[in-house]
C-alpha cells in the first residue's frame, strides 16, 4: 500500500476526480473516488429526511446504510447504496453540498475509512479526496494537493453539470466553492490542508491536457515509473 498509493488531496471543483482517473488509467491502477463515498451517504441522509449537518442524526442512518463500490464495463466507478446503484444520482449539485456537511462528523468518517483503506491494500490505487494524504494514506508513494481559483473551479463545474443536462448558475456555483471551502478547512475533523511532504500542483491556467501532463510528471518522477 505505501508504495503504489497515489494521493491526491484538493479543494471542490479542483479538477481531483477527472484528473485522477485519468491518470489511474495510464498507469493501469485502480482509481478511487472517495467524494462519491461521502456523496452516497449524503444521498443517504436526504432520502431518510435527516439534517447532514446534524451528527447525530447522520449517525443513527449508518447502521442502516450499506455502500458498496464496483466498476463496469464502461470503467466508470459505479457506486452502490443499499444495493441500488446510485452513480448519477449522487452527481446532483444538491448533493455535493450535502456530501461536505455529513463528511465533518467523526462517525462517518470513522465509518468509512476502512473502506477506503482496504481499497489500497488490495490494489494499486489513485486515491483523491479531502484528507488521503493526511489521515487516509499518510505514507501514500505520492501526495499531491490540486488546487484552482474558485472562479476557475466554478466555470469547470458549470461546464460539467451544464454537459450533464442539469441546469445551474455560476454565481451560485461559485458561492457553494467559496462556502465548501471554508466548511472544508475549519472543520474540526480532518480538515482540508496539504500534506507537509504533497506537491502543489495549481491548474488554474492549465487545461485539461496540460493539468494530466504536469499531474503525471510529479507522480512518474516520485516513483520512478
Amino acid at each position: 500500500m505505501q508504495q503504489r498509493s497515489i494521493a491526491i488531496d484538493g479543494p471542490a471543483g479542483a479538477g481531483k476526480s477527472t484528473l485522477a482517473r485519468a491518470l489511474a488509467q495510464r498507469l493501469g491502477y485502480l482509481y478511487v473516488d472517495t467524494g462519491a463515498i461521502y456523496r452516497t451517504v449524503a444521498l443517504q441522509a436526504k432520502r431518510q429526511g435527516a439534517d447532514p449537518g446534524n451528527a447525530a442524526q447522520v449517525a443513527d442512518l449508518l447502521g442502516r446504510t450499506e455502500i458498496r463500490m464496483a466498476y463496469g464495463t464502461d470503467g466508470i466507478q459505479h457506486m452502490y447504496l443499499n444495493g441500488e446503484d446510485v452513480t448519477r444520482e449522487i452527481r446532483a449539485h444538491e448533493i455535493s453540498g450535502l456530501a461536505s456537511q455529513v463528511a465533518a462528523h467523526p462517525q462517518v468518517r470513522d465509518f468509512l475509512l476502512e473502506f477506503q483503506r482496504s481499497q489500497a491494500r488490495d490494489h494499486d490505487v489513485v486515491m483523491d479526496g479531502r484528507d488521503i494524504g493526511t489521515v487516509v494514506l499518510p505514507q501514500a508513494g505520492v501526495k499531491v494537493f490540486l488546487t484552482a481559483a474558485p472562479e476557475a473551479r466554478a466555470q469547470r463545474r458549470l461546464a460539467e453539470l451544464l454537459q450533464r443536462g442539469q441546469q445551474a448558475q455560476l454565481d451560485g456555483i461559485l458561492a457553494d466553492i467559496i462556502r465548501r471551502d471554508e466548511q472544508d478547512r475549519t472543520r474540526p475533523v480532518a480538515p482540508l490542508r496539504q500534506a507537509e511532504d504533497a506537491v502543489l500542483l495549481d491548474t488554474t491556467d492549465l487545461d485539461l491536457e496540460g493539468s494530466l501532463a504536469a499531474l503525471e510528471s510529479i507522480v512518474r518522477e516520485r516513483l520512478s515509473l
